[in-house]
């Protein structure tokens, strides 16, 4: 499989850094080696979601209960959660760390992928979502780090877009 397990398994450990402790997920490609270990340990909760805006609904539980948790997903699943994120996460002031597969953008071999690489970017900024895109190993657990810092102590979503570079293991 071309998806990096190696860097899958930094941005695994950048999450327990963090005291993440809950993880809510789809079946992606580029997620599937993080997803996995998610599952074999016995220290994270997976959830797996029907629909990514499930995920909102997770991580404002898990914070009213003092649980860190970040949602997986692709960027056409944080468009599919577009009115949880904003008709809850932001209304209630939600701590919510999204780590997002960057589909769509530069380097793009699937057609149907490409729609959602234009306006992610866009949308996360048109929505005021503070974001970084995660594209060199030797910073991904310090970018977590400051991701999950700056979604706490605003009381906000963010975003860390994970990009093929990253991600993808050629």
């Amino acid at each position: 499989m071309p998806v990096s397990l190696e860097n899958s398994k930094l941005i695994y450990r950048g999450l327990k850094g963090c005291g993440i402790r809950l993880l809510s997920a789809l079946p992606e490609t580029w997620l599937v080696h993080l997803i996995q270990i998610a599952e074999d340990d016995p220290e994270m909760r997976l959830v797996r979601l029907a629909k990514e805006e499930e995920g909102v609904g997770l991580s404002a539980g898990a914070h009213f209960a003092g649980v860190k948790s970040a949602m997986l997903m692709q960027n056409h699943g944080f468009l599919a959660a577009i009115n949880g994120i904003v008709s809850f996460a932001h209304l209630y002031k939600i701590p919510l760390l999204m780590l997002v597969s960057y589909r769509g953008s530069f380097g793009e071999r699937d057609p149907w992928q490409t729609q959602g690489g234009n306006v992610t970017e866009p949308l996360l900024r048109a929505m005021n979502i503070p974001y970084s895109c995660l594209d060199a190993s030797a910073s991904v657990e310090k970018r977590i780090a400051q991701a999950h810092t700056l979604a706490e102590s605003s009381l906000q979503p963010v975003a860390l877009l994970l990009t093929r570079d990253l991600m993808w293991g050629e």
